[in-house]
């Protein structure tokens, strides 16, 4: 700061006349210098700190002020270098900030669409894309498969179904002439008692009759047995077509099973609930993907065209060309660069004012100290003690 030394020569001439000038207010304190008691060690102590924490302060917002004073004129300086550009690298410039642009609006929009699909589930259909689509025609045959299998499965049980009922009804059929046999029996055996008790008690000629009955019975009876064996045939014959609609109903429940089991596999390796799903999804990742191909494209060549920009703008030796990157309007519509350049104006026009302000804050506030020296020289070493430490906490 260089407060010490300055204080040490203002103190040396002695023929300079001292100034009684109100500080007019000091920071943090709230004290005006009329209000000071000089002689009083503390409230000297106490002033002289505030003068200097404001001093500080100033300083501090000085050095902040400066750097942003001199990165506004920076600006307006390249400004000034790019409107002195010769005109076919004003015009290679525009083009290039036309492009830039025009991609950013397409990114803006790209990125503002609604997603067709969650990054969780695109992630899934990646990993999976290697098997597609032959994994959903796989998929979608075992779907189909399985429809058949499960037909077949339902024909075989309603034929096996039939079969056993049929076989039901000749057993019962086989019983029932077993009935009529021993129906017939007993009707033969009755009806030659019948013709013996009257050939006895009338003394009748019951020969005739009795061979008549006789006839009668065994022709019923050749009638019973022959149907009782085509009965047993067609049985046995429903025997071998169950037993064969048995053997073949396992081979299908077999293949059934394998083809449960595979579509179970595939639901599981796809994640998904059925091909329909599947396909749903893949169209949805084909499509996505085509999107963020798309994004990638967008930003790959706006990054050729920004590094494009930046390269030519170097070569005009502009100090900071990445700030243009996010003013790229302005290269192209003259518009934008007044707008631009006039409201850097204002704020090179502001900082100058409050750095103006700082500085006086700051010279009032070495001022003051200086005069408090020079008004009261015999508590002059202890200020400037007081200032050399200040000096040394700053270091």
């Amino acid at each position: 700061m260089g407060l010490l030394k300055s204080l040490t020569q203002h103190f040396s001439k002695k023929n300079k006349v001292a100034e009684e000038v109100d500080f007019q207010q000091v920071q943090e304190t709230g004290i005006r210098r009329k209000d000071m008691d000089f002689h009083d060690r503390q409230q000297r102590e106490r002033y002289v700190k505030a003068c200097l924490d404001q001093m500080g302060e100033a300083s501090k917002e000085l050095e902040t002020l400066g750097y942003e004073y001199n990165l506004v004129t920076s600006y307006l300086t390249d400004m000034e270098e790019i409107d002195a550009m010769p005109p076919e690298m004003r015009e290679q410039l525009a083009n290039c900030a036309k492009h830039i642009v025009e991609l950013q609006g397409n990114q803006k929009k790209l990125l503002g669409r609604k997603a067709i699909m969650t990054d969780v589930q695109y992630l899934q259909m990646e990993r999976i894309s290697e098997y597609m689509p032959e994994g959903y025609d796989k998929l979608k045959e075992a779907e189909d498969y399985q429809v058949l299998v499960k037909k077949d499965l339902n024909r075989l049980d309603g034929e096996k179904h039939a079969y056993h009922f049929r076989r039901t009804e000749l057993q019962t059929g086989q019983n029932n002439l077993k009935g009529m046999i021993a129906i017939c029996v007993g009707a033969m055996a009755i009806l030659l008692l019948i013709l013996a008790v009257i050939g006895t008690t009338f003394h009748l000629d019951v020969e005739l009759g009795c061979i008549i009955a006789v006839l009668v019975a065994a022709g019923a009876m050749t009638y019973v047995y022959v149907k009782f064996n085509e009965l047993r045939k067609e049985e046995k014959k429903v025997d071998r077509a169950i037993n064969k609609l048995i053997l073949l109903q396992n081979t299908v429940k077999i293949r059934y099973v394998n083809n449960t089991n595979l579509l179970e596999y595939l639901y599981v390796k796809y994640n998904v609930d059925s091909s329909a799903q599947l396909k749903n999804l893949w169209d949805k990742y084909l499509e996505e993907k085509k999107q963020r191909e798309a994004e990638q494209q967008v930003q790959s060549d706006i990054d050729f065209y920004q590094a494009s920009l930046v390269k030519q703008l170097r070569k005009c030796k502009i100090q900071d060309p990445n700030i243009w990157l996010h003013q790229a309007v302005a290269l192209y519509d003259n518009k934008e660069m007044v707008e631009i350049r006039h409201g850097l104006i204002i704020r090179r026009q502001k900082l100058r004012k409050q750095m103006e302000y700082n500085a006086k804050m700051a010279q009032d506030a070495q001022d003051e100290v200086k005069d408090v020296v020079q008004t009261f020289p015999e508590y002059a070493k202890k200020i400037l003690e007081l200032v050399s430490e200040y000096e040394r906490a700053l270091a």
